[in-house]
């Protein structure tokens, strides 16, 4: 299976998901124009990884910044690796936040909350 990278741009954020080494990666700012447009690929990929997903996922957010559209999204990619959990996998997601951004924090416990995952909420210091 092809990994999926994406290039970040002042709009949209950085995707590096690694299908050989189980590692996926998210970073940057999430403001698409068309949210849609920009994350059916990401789901699709998911969806395609979840067949041949090994015993461990880590999911690294690096997220500084996004927008509401973007967060339904978000919560997607979360219950698409649910899934890979209730497959018996393991999955262990990294919310990292600036360490002074509260909301940020807050908003990584939230998703916690919703997708029955793990998180390992990390602060980056400044």
């Amino acid at each position: 299976m092809d990994n999926l990278i994406i290039e970040g741009t002042k709009q949209t954020p950085s995707i590096n998901f690694n299908a050989g080494s189980g590692i996926l990666e998210i970073s940057g700012r999430s403001i698409p124009e068309n949210t849609f447009e920009f994350f059916n690929p990401v789901l699709l990929w998911l969806e395609a990884y979840s067949q041949v997903a090994g015993e461990k996922t880590v999911i690294n957010v690096k997220l500084e910044y996004f927008n509401t559209s973007s967060s339904k999204y978000i919560l997607e990619i979360f219950k698409r690796l649910r899934s890979l959990l209730n497959d018996g996998k393991d999955v262990n997601v990294k919310w990292y936040y600036e360490e002074d951004d509260e909301e940020m924090m807050e908003t990584g416990e939230d998703y916690q909350d919703v997708s029955g995952l793990d998180f390992e909420i990390i602060p980056i210091e400044e």
